[in-house]
């Protein structure tokens, strides 16, 4: 089992090339199974059967962990189960006819149009100020990932074009639009960013000893840029994303351009802000049907 598994870990890390995060996730998920294989006296993942599957799934809900969780434990295990029938000729997959439970998707924070404008407006500062609107100002006009973001180099932005190329998800390259006023703040900070001695020369954000900034400081300046302009201080890089997104659908109503500038594989994870974005609809059919509006005439 150990052998198997291993060779399933560096199928993902080599040829899927999946991020850390997720390969960590996988490793937590299918560790997991193997500890309640040894629990359970399960040697051989090829001689376990539908049955013993729904009896992990059912040992998970009883010790609490949520549905998402067992969702994505499911979903591990669906996977080792593909790459076992195809590397091993495995013919019968104990995870096939198992349902996953179901659970409330919680919908991701997002902040109001003038909020965000509130947050990236800033017209002075110190070289840290400077560094620091370019990076939320390109996280909001493009929508970036914050790995996304910490990994862009110099010769991956177009200022000219208003175009940035980074590498998402599965190491796949996408080619995005960029803001007029997030090339207007880079520029700045590259006059700024040339006051330092960058160790990482090719980095287009780095800290003032000129290493590349790590993700944790962009979300550390985040903050106290929200705590500064009175916005909740639960705002995260992830917050300008999804901000990013539901903006952008509010304004085109074209949710595969905005599954495109996401660079989401599957257009039902970009679904989730058709959700957020119902009051504006709701607004529009009440202004709009005639069916919808109260005649004049009514008491």
């Amino acid at each position: 089992m150990e052998q198997e598994l291993d060779a399933f870990f560096n199928h993902l890390s080599t040829e899927r090339q999946l991020s850390p995060r997720t390969l960590d996730a996988y490793s937590r998920d299918l560790h997991r199974f193997r500890d309640w294989c040894q629990r359970e006296a399960h040697d051989d993942l090829h001689s376990l059967r539908n049955e013993h599957i729904r009896m992990y799934v059912a040992g998970l809900k009883r010790s609490g962990l949520s549905g998402r969780s067992i969702q994505r434990s499911l979903s591990s295990l669906r996977s080792l189960y593909r790459y076992l029938a195809r590397e091993s000729g495995l013919e019968n997959n104990p995870c096939s006819d198992i349902p996953a439970p179901k659970y409330d998707k919680k919908l991701p924070s997002v902040l109001a149009v003038d909020q965000a404008i509130h947050l990236v407006d800033s017209d002075e500062g110190d070289w840290h100020r400077i560094r620091d609107r370019a990076m939320f100002e390109l996280l909001y006009s493009s929508g970036l990932r914050l790995s996304e973001l910490v990994g862009l180099n110099i010769p991956r932005i177009d200022l000219d074009q208003a175009s940035v190329r980074v590498t998402g998800k599965g190491n796949k390259q996408r080619d995005l639009p960029v803001g007029s006023k997030a090339v207007e703040a880079i520029r700045e900070w590259l006059l700024f960013r040339s006051d330092v001695p960058a160790v990482d020369e090719q980095a287009l954000f780095i800290s003032q000893r000129g290493r590349r900034i790590s993700a944790r400081t962009v979300q550390a300046r985040l903050k106290l840029w929200a705590q500064e302009k009175g916005l909740p201080s639960s705002l995260s890089p992830h917050t300008l994303r999804h901000s990013f997104a539901s903006h952008m659908l509010e304004s085109s109503q074209n949710l595969r351009a905005v599954q495109e500038l996401l660079g989401h594989a599957d257009i039902s994870t970009t679904q989730v802000y058709t959700h957020l974005d119902f009051k504006h609809l709701a607004e529009v059919y009440d202004s709009a049907h005639p069916r919808a509006r109260k005649s004049d005439t009514e008491d």
